[in-house]
């Protein structure tokens, strides 16, 4: 049977690696089970290589894809990009055995600017050609901000259509926040999309109070708020169909991602989407 590999886009646990250190929120990782990881938000300094790539030996866990912009955030930031610290990048990747460096999302100086956000792109696909040379893809992920519109068309298509070598992590939750149904839209992007966001979508309990209902803005701020990120199999999309469209469209890691837990512990959440999987049929995945 053809199948794909479920992991963690450790995001969600760059707390924990700050508590614990990466090598021992990796150990807690493989004891739920899980032996896939993309890294992301967890500095690449010296320490944490060299502790993610040593769980990685001892537990059996795949490095699929580390995180680095293209170019800075913000001007003026301080951190690693591929433009300033490409030697370095990819010698990481090299020590991790990994195939894959994705930038997280555009610069925020450059959101809502399509001509820039396009020039972006075209250093983005620049950067994909070179790093072929060293085996490695460069991947984009997806928010729904690129769902924006321009003579009808979406931005996101805008992008896939001037590039040949950039993949695409599309990420679930965010295609069904900007109005797509997921499996739909996963498959315009066949054979772009190697890494996708599993990350369910679910509306929160509105919680009000007699203050909310004498002040109409602070209500109608909190009715129009209550989208929620969610365990895998707690929200509202249907998990199997999009899981096995991304198998059929030429996706190879699944990775589940939770933006915010609100207020429960990470790993339980991450215990209760990869059982929730499981009994979905998807043990023989992880």
């Amino acid at each position: 049977m053809n199948k794909g590999k479920i992991g963690v886009q450790m995001m969600v646990l760059k707390e924990k690696v700050e508590q614990l250190g990466a090598y021992s929120t990796m150990k807690k990782l493989y004891e739920l089970g899980y032996s896939a990881v993309e890294v992301s938000k967890i500095p690449m300094n010296e320490l944490n290589v060299t502790e993610i790539k040593k769980a990685s030996e001892d537990f059996n866990i795949e490095i699929t894809a580390v995180s680095a912009p293209l170019e800075p955030m913000l001007a003026g930031a301080s951190e690693e990009t591929l433009r300033d610290n490409f030697d370095k990048i990819v010698n990481d990747c090299k020590r991790l055995n990994c195939g894959f460096i994705r930038i997280g999302m555009l610069p925020l100086s450059i959101m809502g600017n399509k001509d820039e956000i396009l020039n972006f792109i075209d250093r983005a696909e620049t950067m994909a050609h070179k790093l072929e040379e060293y085996n490695i893809e460069l991947y984009y992920h997806t928010h729904h901000i690129e769902f924006q519109k321009y003579n009808g068309e979406y931005l996101l298509d805008m992008i896939k259509n001037n590039t040949t070598k950039l993949g695409f992590e599309l990420d679930v939750h965010w295609i069904q926040r900007a109005g797509e149904n997921p499996v739909e839209f996963i498959k315009k992007y066949k054979d772009r999309i190697s890494l996708l966001h599993l990350k369910d979508y679910r509306i929160g309990s509105l919680n009000i109070t007699e203050k909310d209902l004498n002040d109409t803005d602070k209500f109608f701020e909190k009715f129009t708020n209550i989208i929620e990120f969610a365990e895998i199999g707690e929200g509202n999309l249907d998990i199997p169909k999009i899981i096995n469209t991304g198998l059929d469209n030429g996706v190879k890691y699944f990775l589940i991602e939770q933006d915010d837990t609100y207020g429960r512990d990470p790993f339980e959440s991450l215990e209760i989407s990869a059982n929730n999987l499981r009994s979905l049929g998807y043990e023989s995945w992880f």
